[in-house]
């Protein structure tokens, strides 16, 4: 029988003590988590089949954020990131989020467009009726390339036409490609209606495929944060029963943050590191669940800027006596294909988290990105960021210098006490044992 997402002290089990805490929480066995995520969880000899020219594997750390309940589902959450403080952060503002009920997300459209651009059209006016005009044929054209889609319940659902200008017509399909992500199968109905669609426009076909701007496939995650569960510090660890009262009340770090968010709203530098912030969390669900980030990344970016300016895509504004944030942004990621045919890492954070479709695992991930987000604005607000991030950074500093075993922790705490978190500094108290 699995449990929730609370595992209180967790941070403070060995590596072997918490691989049988997840599989107990996960209905998994420790052999299980110990075979896929052995070596990076793919060998050399599988990943030469992947990509070119291999020379070896590179790892980097697969861990698991806590606390989160989402749509009120508990949930452990797979994050694959080389960053120190971010699966902390994100369990800890999991945490304040789960006492107001937790998160609620949900898909606002689950379509993914692909493009065919047309060129050197004689009368743009003129093509885009036709193509208009001819958006049955067309979808019916896109039905008869993907059939096994279509089979499942997929395939495409509507089509639009955009003039450009200049000669230039480019027709959008948006297809619901179930639980893949689904390149492959919007390029290939691009193939297919291509030709027709430079008929009916009279010119040159272009350019077959996605658009990584998919903003017919958006998640929106909403939190709620109570004064009083702001107002309480935020522990080194992931475990909520260290925190403690703080000289700031919670209605003035809402206030804090609220003013930290409109920043974002109004400068194009500061809402690039604030949603810097929020990817921080969608891109290492994303990796660790073997999903293009470059994808999601490219698609975040471009939405924030649809407006003409660069915006966060998040927001926190007061409600009352509570903080209450809310991101929208386009998410595309499957979870059948790809690289989970033959990465065992990836297969097993979905079995992690309990996933069975893409549209879980798109709000799995928006909602750590906007837990991460929290964290970083609230540390921000109040604190200041590096605080936090210095300490657990100082870990890595101290394997660096040489560290090894109990010496690890031992350095680390030396070096973020006295606020040197340098390699000289772990070198100096390495040699002090």
């Amino acid at each position: 029988m699995s449990k929730g997402s609370r595992i209180p002290g967790f941070y403070k089990l060995g590596l072997d003590e918490r691989r049988q805490q997840v599989a107990e929480h996960s209905d998994l066995t420790v052999d299980e988590l110990d075979i896929a995520l052995r070596s990076g969880g793919i060998d050399p000899q599988v990943a030469d089949k992947v990509v070119e020219n291999v020379l070896g594997v590179y790892s980097l750390p697969f861990g698991v954020a806590l606390n989160f309940t989402i749509n009120g589902t508990d949930r452990l959450v797979p994050m694959v990131v080389e960053e120190p403080s971010v699966i902390a952060a994100a369990s800890n503002a999991a945490r304040m989020i789960r006492s107001a009920g937790g998160f609620s997300a949900e898909l606002l459209d689950d379509l993914m467009t692909t493009q065919i651009q047309l060129f050197d059209v004689p009368d743009n006016e003129l093509a885009v009726s036709a193509l208009t005009e001819a958006f049955p044929e067309l979808l019916e054209l896109g039905r008869q390339a993907v059939p096994n889609l279509v089979k499942r319940g997929g395939g495409p659902r509507r089509a639009e036409v955009r003039d450009l200008g200049e000669g230039c017509v480019v027709v959008h399909m948006h297809v619901h490609c179930l639980d893949a992500m689904g390149a492959n199968l919007v390029n290939t109905i691009a193939e297919a209606i291509g030709p027709r669609t430079a008929e009916l426009a009279k010119g040159t076909l272009g350019l077959r495929i996605l658009t990584n701007l998919c903003d017919q496939r958006r998640v929106r995650v909403r939190a709620r944060i109570q004064a009083g569960d702001l107002s309480r510090e935020r522990p080194k660890t992931d475990d909520a029963s260290s925190w403690a009262p703080v000289g700031d009340d919670g209605n003035a770090i809402i206030d804090a943050i609220s003013q930290a968010s409109r920043f974002a709203e109004l400068d194009t530098y500061r809402a690039a590191t604030h949603n810097k912030g929020i990817m921080n969390g969608v891109d290492s669900v994303v990796m660790a669940t073997g999903n293009d980030y470059r994808a999601v990344e490219a698609g975040a970016h471009a939405y924030a800027a649809r407006s003409g300016q660069y915006s966060p895509l998040a927001t926190w504004k007061r409600e009352g006596h509570d903080l209450v944030g809310e991101l929208e942004m386009p998410l595309a990621v499957g979870v059948v294909g790809g690289t989970l045919r033959v990465h065992p890492s990836a297969r097993l954070a979905l079995r992690i988290a309990k996933i069975d479709s893409a549209a879980e695992l798109a709000m799995t991930a928006a909602c750590a990105g906007l837990a991460s987000n929290l964290a970083a604005i609230r540390a921000l607000a109040t604190e200041g960021i590096q605080r936090g991030h210095m300490s657990l950074h100082a870990r890595s500093v101290a394997i660096a210098a040489g560290a090894t075993g109990n010496d690890v922790e031992r350095v680390a705490a030396a070096i973020a006490a006295t606020g040197s978190v340098s390699l000289e500094a772990a070198k100096r108290s390495l040699s002090e044992k």
